[in-house]
């Protein structure tokens, strides 16, 4: 009952925003914070009744939903250490999308809330489903908000981002569609849980759990081309630059910090949940892609003119790493993998929310449009620091803790090893040359006016729920700030005579949570990784069944 409280209360969310009149904005947007908030205080209930020490699905609730001829398509949700933790995280960042947009989205106000409690009902179903068709309904509704949150609030750019998006993605779908309905006729079954223990029961097997070696890589491409599109891995990513760029802050909070989650968490559920043997013989060439993809991104990263494209780029590496970890195919590096997916949704949606504040005071986002914000804004500056250095992998902070075991993880794997440790190490290198260069340009040095704006300084005070400290100097500005993003995104608050306001107690809000939230993983990780151990040791244990002996013995000698 529990699981469906917390599934279905973004539902409730949207029944009261669609009985509300469209006038009465201002409660809409708090009816919407106060669902996400509901939504999050019962994924806490949640994890307090989850027991770590198990590695079964817990918390479960199996009925009959309707039939496809002679085959049972079930209402079967659950959860295990690894999707307890993802639906942890689409719960804490909903809200701080949500509270992000309160004084920012000005146009189509119910619509543009219920499209954020939609996404969020679908991303929690995907990683709660345990039926594979049910999966893929969740997956595929997962795709039809985030179009509209691009195509109406978006750039100028939107509709083509938009398109790009729903394409790339309606694309891998059908293919995983294909593969979903061959196996349900196959094993007579959607469930995965009894399609999962066929697979483990013809281990060993001459013939194994599928008809032929080539049905099985198929069925594998099928699932894995469609997971690859939504992380994205290269070479299938160059939607993602161009969602990201066109999509409202909110957006783009919530497509890195959750939506591109679904897709690891189908590579972990999946395709190493249910071809364990094809996982083993693929993982050198998808490691060498999640390689590539840890490189170039970072590389791209490094030439990037606008900010928000630069932590677009940043994504294609961050999750390299986790798919990277995935495939070493041991505990340490799926652990790492699964701790990193949490940390990159922190952390880069920490990253998005910065850079929408930094839009909203100056209307551009080019990187050399920027220059000395700390001067102006030392708090804003403070707590984007520590996101950044997150983000890169800082000791003491979150992004440190994923990347280290998923390159311990890496290291030690079988069907890895070392040189691919050695490769991502010069990724984390990298991580830190355009971060730093990001951070750089836009906080440090001189303070870089808008073109139009005097030099003299004017005491601005902290007004208005302003958190930059009393008696702050800020340039004083009448020029024009560049141009909009059109078309009811959103909206620009802020005064003519000050680009640089201080912050508003919502934006303050959501900065501090991430900080925490990367603080608390960074200083003390062990809950985390102790509430997937279980189902994590699980899954390396039957992936350990095909891979030969002899890298299996290596391993252990390497580790």
């Amino acid at each position: 009952m529990l699981i469906n409280i917390v599934l279905f209360s973004p539902l409730v969310g949207i029944v009261l925003l669609l009985i509300m009149g469209q006038r009465r904005e201002e409660r809409i947007k708090w009816v919407a914070l106060v669902s996400s908030l509901v939504t999050l205080a019962f994924s806490l209930i949640l994890l307090s009744a989850f027991d770590p020490s198990k590695a079964e699905m817990q918390l479960e609730n199996l009925g009959e939903w309707f039939r496809l001829g002679n085959y049972v398509v079930s209402y079967y949700v659950g959860v295990d250490g690894l999707s307890i933790l993802l639906v942890l995280l689409t719960a804490f960042i909903m809200p701080l999308a949500i509270l992000f947009s309160l004084y920012h989205i000005k146009e189509r106000v119910r619509l543009y809330y219920s499209f954020l409690l939609l996404l969020e009902f679908a991303m929690i179903g995907v990683f709660v489903a345990q039926d594979l068709f049910l999966f893929y309904v969740f997956w595929e509704v997962s795709l039809v908000p985030m179009y509209f949150l691009v195509g109406i609030w978006g750039s100028e750019q939107r509709i083509y981002a938009a398109v790009k998006f729903f394409l790339y993605t309606m694309a891998g779908s059908i293919l995983m569609l294909l593969a979903i309905l061959w196996m349900g006729n196959y094993f007579g079954t959607f469930n995965v849980m009894e399609i999962k223990a066929a697979v483990e029961a013809a281990a060993g097997t001459p013939q194994g759990a599928f008809p032929s070696a080539v049905t099985e890589l198929l069925l594998f491409l099928g699932f894995f081309i469609a997971f690859a599109i939504k992380v994205p891995i290269w070479p299938l990513h160059s939607w993602l630059p161009d969602a990201h760029v066109q999509a409202p802050t909110a957006g783009s909070v919530i497509l890195a910090g959750v939506l591109l989650k679904l897709g690891t968490y189908g590579l972990v559920r999946f395709n190493l949940g249910l071809f364990p043997q094809m996982s083993v013989t693929l993982a050198p060439i998808i490691g060498i892609l999640a390689i590539i993809g840890i490189i170039y991104g970072a590389w791209v990263s490094y030439a990037q003119t606008d900010v928000k494209k630069l932590v677009a780029y940043s994504s294609i590496s961050h999750l390299g790493f986790v798919v990277l970890g995935i495939f070493a195919l041991n505990a340490a590096g799926i652990s790492g993998a699964t701790l990193q997916m949490i940390n990159h949704g922190i952390s880069t949606g920490g990253l998005f929310l910065m850079v929408g504040m930094l839009y909203e005071r100056r209307h551009t986002k080019a990187i050399d449009a920027f220059g000395g914000v700390w001067k102006v804004m030392p708090v804003f500056s403070g707590l984007a620091l520590v996101i950044t250095l997150s983000s890169m992998g800082l000791p003491g902070l979150n992004g440190f803790v994923g990347e280290f075991t998923i390159l311990l993880g890496t290291a030690g794997s079988p069907v890895l090893g070392v040189l691919f440790a050695f490769f991502g190490t010069l990724g984390v290198i990298m991580a830190a040359v355009y971060l730093l260069y990001m951070w750089n340009k836009v906080f440090m040095g001189e303070y870089r006016a808008p073109a139009a704006e005097h030099s003299e300084f004017a005491l601005i005070p902290a007004a208005g729920g302003g958190y930059e400290g009393e008696g702050t100097n800020v340039p004083e500005s009448h020029g024009d700030h560049g141009a909009h993003e059109a078309h009811g995104h959103d909206d620009h608050a802020h005064s003519e005579a000050n680009p640089y306001t201080p912050l508003t107690w919502n934006e303050l809000t959501a900065l501090i949570a991430v900080v925490i939230a990367a603080l608390v993983i960074g200083l003390y990780p062990r809950p985390f990784f102790g509430y997937m151990d279980a189902s994590v040791g699980a899954t390396a244990a039957e992936l350990a069944r095909y891979i030969p002996s002899d890298a299996t013995a290596q391993s252990i000698q390497a580790e």
